[in-house]
């Protein structure tokens, strides 16, 4: 911004610069001029009137002295100098003074003017003044140069000014754009500074006032959420208690079963709370949290729980790892939540088959749930919060994955419409040969 503040300054300046300096250069040079010929016309007259009628009959002519660098000269009607110095012949100039006018001119490298000398209204002869045209060029000249650095003193006194005003314009600004970015990397406690600039200074504060109350609804939200996962966690843990208890203790085959279903029912929603309350306290880059659990052990874990949920539907759920072994780690939790939504999303509003598959990419795993269904609706849309139709994606279930997807560093997308099919790209980490497995 420095730089372009300084250009656009520079460039007015030079702008106004040769509006003003062109026509002054002109004008200086036409002055010049003109102030020569006035000087030789002056020195002209005044020789015309000292010369005496009877000049022609030997009667002496004392001529003033002639300008600075210049020739003053009495010449007769025939054309030949009588007084003073000049061509030892009259020229065009005194050839048409004759005509009894006063003649201006420049012939050849000097100026001349030429003043005829009347008697008894009679041309009895002419005074011819002149000058080097080359003394007013090189005054020209000078007056000139001394323009030129006053025009250049001009444009770096401009420049100076410029620059000036151009730190005094791009700090609060450079300032501004520090905040932000410190506001980007989760600072949310930055505030600009003020500076001397009323108006960066009102954006300043309106930024300020619009980061302090998006501060306030962000912690309002996260508190809300810790509540909330705390309140369920009391409840959740006392549960568990219970039925693990009831497990313990009660010898019936018939109950057991069910009693350790809902044990594991409470588990799996005791680790989905702690998963929001995780989301719920991310902000900034994304964190990667290190990657604990084997890719097949994940995808088994899976389809145990998801296999009767749709076998009662009547449809089938196929799990399996393309060429992904057993060293290749993801982080367990969250990717199982992520998957329980996809699945769940798909059970819900898909058709036929679900193909639960996991693609080993090098640096990351690729999960894709396909079914038989389509998807309908705009792809832009289809993870924003809240969306709710008949289509795929309604509710908040996939925005909720896709954040669980950004928090650990990975993508969710959707792949293909027809049939439907999404993707979940997450970092994974393989587990160097002779360290401890799973314990």
């Amino acid at each position: 911004m420095r730089q372009r503040v300084v250009r656009v300054a520079l460039t007015a300046a030079l702008v106004a610069v040769v509006l003003l300096a062109v026509p002054l250069a002109l004008a200086i040079r036409s002055s010049l001029y003109a102030d020569q010929r006035d000087t030789l016309e002056r020195a002209a007259l005044s020789g015309a009137v000292r010369v005496s009628p009877d000049y022609a009959t030997g009667d002496p002519v004392e001529l003033p002295a002639p300008p600075a660098d210049g020739r003053l000269g009495l010449y007769d009607p025939s054309l030949r100098l009588r007084a003073g110095t000049g061509p030892r012949t009259g020229d065009a100039a005194v050839r048409r003074a004759l005509a009894a006018e006063v003649v201006r001119g420049r012939p050849g490298g000097d100026l001349v003017v030429a003043v005829p000398v009347s008697h008894a209204e009679r041309v009895i002869g002419v005074v011819r003044a002149s000058s080097p045209a080359a003394a007013v060029r090189d005054r020209v000249l000078i007056a000139w140069a001394v323009l030129a650095g006053v025009c250049a003193l001009a444009l770096t006194v401009a420049v100076l000014v410029a620059r000036r005003q151009a730190r005094l314009l791009a700090a609060p600004l450079e300032d501004l754009s520090r905040h932000c970015r410190a506001v980007t990397a989760g600072d949310l406690s930055a505030r600009a500074a003020p500076s001397s600039v009323a108006e960066i200074d009102q954006v300043a504060r309106t930024h300020n006032e619009m980061l302090h109350s998006l501060t306030e609804l962000l912690r309002h939200e996260r508190d809300f959420t810790a509540n909330a996962s705390h309140q369920l966690r009391t409840p959740l843990t006392g549960l568990q208690l219970t039925l693990e208890a009831g497990i313990a203790q009660d010898d019936d085959a018939r109950l057991r079963p069910a009693l350790e279903e809902a044990l594991a029912t409470t588990r799996r929603l005791h680790r989905t709370v702690e998963e929001v309350l995780r989301l719920s306290r991310f902000h900034g880059l994304p964190r990667r949290p290190a990657p604990d659990t084997p890719v097949s052990q994940l995808l088994r874990e899976t389809e145990e729980r998801w296999h009767g949920l749709f076998a009662r539907d009547g449809r089938r759920l196929e799990a399996a790892a393309l060429e992904t072994g057993d060293d290749v780690r993801v982080l367990g939790a969250p990717v199982t939540e992520i998957l329980g939504v996809l699945l769940e999303n798909a059970r819900v509003h898909g058709h036929g088959t679900v193909r639960l598959t996991a693609r080993d990419l090098g640096e990351a795993v690729a999960f894709d749930v396909t079914d038989e269904g389509a998807v309908d609706g705009e792809a832009s849309r289809l993870f924003d919060r809240g969306r709710t139709g008949a289509g795929q994606g309604s509710g908040i279930g996939l925005s909720l994955a896709r954040d669980l997807a950004v928090s650990l560093g990975g993508r969710l997308s959707l792949t293909s419409r027809r049939p439907a099919a999404f993707t979940l790209l997450v970092p994974v980490r393989r587990e160097e040969p002779g360290s401890e497995g799973d314990g």
